[in-house]
Formats: C-alpha cells, sequence, structure tokens
C-alpha cells in the first residue's frame, strides 16, 4: 500500500494542495495530523488530486471537511485531477456533513447531579406510594372474596396453582437437595476439626427449616412466577385487553391479580416444606457417605434436638414472601406503558424488587423473633 501524503504551497495564484498515495481508512492516522494542521489563506485553494490511487469514504471526509474548513474561512475550493468516481464520493460526501455539527454537551454540574438525585427520590417515593395503593387494594379484594366466596375465578386460581405450584415442584426439591448437601458437606469439613461431626444434624436442620428452604424457594418462585405474571399481565395491558376488561365491567384485580396472589399464597408453604424435606434428605445422605452418620441416627438427633418451632418459623414467613412477590409482580404489569420494550423492563423490575423485599422481609423477621425469643 502506498501511504497517503499531503503538502501545501502558496503562490501568488492561491494555495495548492497536492494529496497523493491511498486514502485508505485503515491508513489515514499517518496523515490526520497534517490535514488539521494546514490553514489555507481566505483566497482561492486548489486540491489537486491527480496522484490519488485509491479513496474510500474516511479518505473522501478527510477532503471534505478540509474543503469545508477552507470555505467556512472564506477561500474558494477548486479541485483538480481528480477521478470520476472519486470526485463523486468526495461530492457526496461533501453534501452529507451537516451545516451545523452541533457542539459538545457542558460537562455535568454539581446542580445537576443535586437535580438528578431529587428526581429520582421523588419518583421512588411516588412508585412507593402506587405500590401501596395497590397493595390495599389487593387486600380489600381478598377480603371481599373471603366474605363472597363465589366471586373468586376458581378455574383462573386452579390453573395458577398448577403453574405457580405443581411445575415448580421439581425445581425447588432438586434445589432443596442441593442445599442439604452442601451445608453437610462444608459442615463437616469444618466441624471434623473439632471433633463434633455430630453436631452436623443440628447444623443441617436449623438451617435448613428456619432459613435456607423458605427464602431460596421464594427467591426461585419470584424469578419464576413473579416474572411470568408481569410479562402475561403486561402483554395484556400492551394489547389494551385490560382496557376492554374495565369497559365491559369486569374488575381487572379480582380477575387477574386475586387468582394470581391467592395461589401463590397457598402453594409457597407448600413448596417450602417440600424444600425443607428435600434439604434433610439431601443432608441425612451427605452425612452417611461422608461421615458415616447413619440414617437412624440422623433422624434420632433429628427428633431429639430440633424444635418444631424450627419448621415453624420457616414456614410462617411464606405468605407473607407470597404476598410481597404477587403484588409487586401485578404492580409491575400495571405500569407497562406502550411496548413489547417496557414488558421486559417491568419484568426484570420486578423480579429485582421482588427478591430484594423477600430479603428485606426476611431480615425483619430474623430480628423479631431473635427478640420474642424463639
Amino acid at each position: 500500500m502506498t501511504k497517503p501524503a499531503i503538502s501545501a504551497e502558496r503562490d501568488t495564484d492561491g494555495t495548492h494542495v497536492r494529496i497523493s498515495g491511498e486514502l485508505l481508512t485503515q491508513l489515514l492516522h499517518s496523515v490526520e495530523q497534517d490535514f488539521a494542521a494546514i490553514q489555507p489563506a481566505p483566497d482561492r485553494v486548489v486540491f489537486d488530486l491527480s496522484r490519488i490511487e485509491a479513496l474510500d469514504t474516511g479518505g473522501a471526509w478527510l477532503i471534505a471537511d478540509l474543503g469545508r474548513r477552507c470555505t467556512s474561512n472564506g477561500a474558494t475550493i477548486e479541485i483538480q485531477g481528480a477521478k470520476p468516481a472519486h470526485a463523486k464520493l468526495i461530492d457526496t460526501v461533501t453534501h452529507s456533513i451537516p451545516d451545523n455539527p452541533g457542539k459538545l454537551e457542558d460537562p455535568r454540574s454539581f446542580t445537576d447531579w443535586v437535580a438528578d438525585v431529587g428526581r429520582s427520590t421523588f419518583g421512588a417515593w411516588k412508585d412507593t406510594l402506587s405500590m401501596l395503593e395497590f397493595l390495599g387494594l389487593t387486600l380489600h379484594r381478598l377480603f371481599r372474596t373471603a366474605v363472597m366466596p363465589w366471586r373468586l375465578r376458581k378455574a383462573a386460581l386452579v390453573t395458577h396453582m398448577e403453574e405457580t405450584g405443581v411445575k415448580a415442584l421439581p425445581i425447588v426439591a432438586l434445589m432443596g437437595f442441593l442445599i442439604g448437601v452442601v451445608l453437610a458437606f462444608q459442615g463437616a469439613t469444618q466441624l471434623k476439626q473439632f471433633g463434633a461431626e455430630i453436631f452436623v444434624v443440628e447444623l443441617i436442620s436449623i438451617s435448613v427449616l428456619r432459613e435456607l428452604g423458605i427464602l431460596l424457594t421464594a427467591i426461585i418462585v419470584a424469578g419464576r412466577s413473579g416474572s411470568a405474571f408481569t410479562a402475561s399481565i403486561g402483554s395484556m395491558k400492551v394489547q389494551e385487553e385490560i382496557d376492554a376488561m374495565r369497559t365491559l365491567g369486569l374488575d381487572p384485580i379480582e380477575v387477574l391479580v386475586i387468582p394470581r396472589v391467592l395461589a401463590l399464597l397457598i402453594m409457597l408453604p407448600i413448596l417450602g416444606f417440600v424444600a425443607d424435606m428435600a434439604g434433610l434428605f439431601g443432608g441425612a445422605l451427605m452425612s452417611w457417605i461422608d461421615l458415616g452418620v447413619s440414617p437412624g441416627m440422623f433422624l434420632t438427633r433429628l427428633k431429639e434436638n430440633t424444635d418444631v418451632w424450627q419448621l415453624a418459623v420457616g414456614l410462617i414467613k411464606a405468605p407473607f414472601f407470597a404476598l410481597v412477590i404477587g403484588v409487586i409482580s401485578c404492580w409491575q404489569a400495571m405500569q407497562v406503558r406502550g411496548s413489547a420494550q417496557s414488558v421486559g423492563q417491568r419484568t426484570t423490575a420486578s423480579v429485582v424488587q421482588s427478591i430484594f423485599m423477600v430479603i428485606v422481609i426476611d431480615a425483619l423477621f430474623s430480628i423479631f423473633f431473635s427478640e420474642v425469643g424463639i
């Protein structure tokens, strides 16, 4: 390849700019500074392009930009010796350069940053109020359904129980089993150092029954069922089916939200119990393989040293987790505006907020049970 070159000479007839070589994009870095350094006088400028061997859009832009700077400086441009294809390309690029290229935005100031923080805080406050209003509306409809059970759409409830509960059983059971295996293996590794392997039973039972079983089940349900709720109701919002529902005199909260929330309220404790049992099974199996703790000894120590309250503490949290996941996912769906992109954004926000709130509620319950001595 022939490297591009540029030179400028000034005489009584004006400025003569001679460009040669291959003005291809991959070679332009060697002449960009030379092009930028040319400052012709405001008179006649002649571009001699007869020695250009090859030219692409990048090279044409350099020539057109130099011509634009000369013109804005008051000079008149004359192109000589250019091949027809090169002249046409330069002309096309010249006409594509905007008259007003605009200017870079000024660096953001501290005032702009404070304004952004204020807008975000106000937006978060509005969303919180809107979500609390939706929660109150949902609780009102749940209470009305309890008083007037014939208003409940039983077919929808059964369908959502199957989707959120029955079809989630395999993944929840597998998750619980693996958690039990990991706890037993890690606990045994640490307890062996102190000769206290037998206490691995208490470690597994308390960890799984009290915290991990129901917490990880709620996280799985938030990612699996919560996202499905937001996507399905959000798609109905985009297609204006919810507006049509209101026109027909149907309450979207009663028709769409209550069956889903009720399904979660019924199925999440069951899923949590399945995760607990699978976790104990995985822990017992790993204890038998790694520590030689027989299943009979495991069950004996489990009955002697694990209070039923350990199981109850975990399951008590399940309805609260279910209500939070159901309300957040349905509220996010109702905030969908106009497009499939909005559905995707709200679905992501639904999962993130649900998992965050589940962890917050779990922390609050831990403090509460600790204070009351359970």
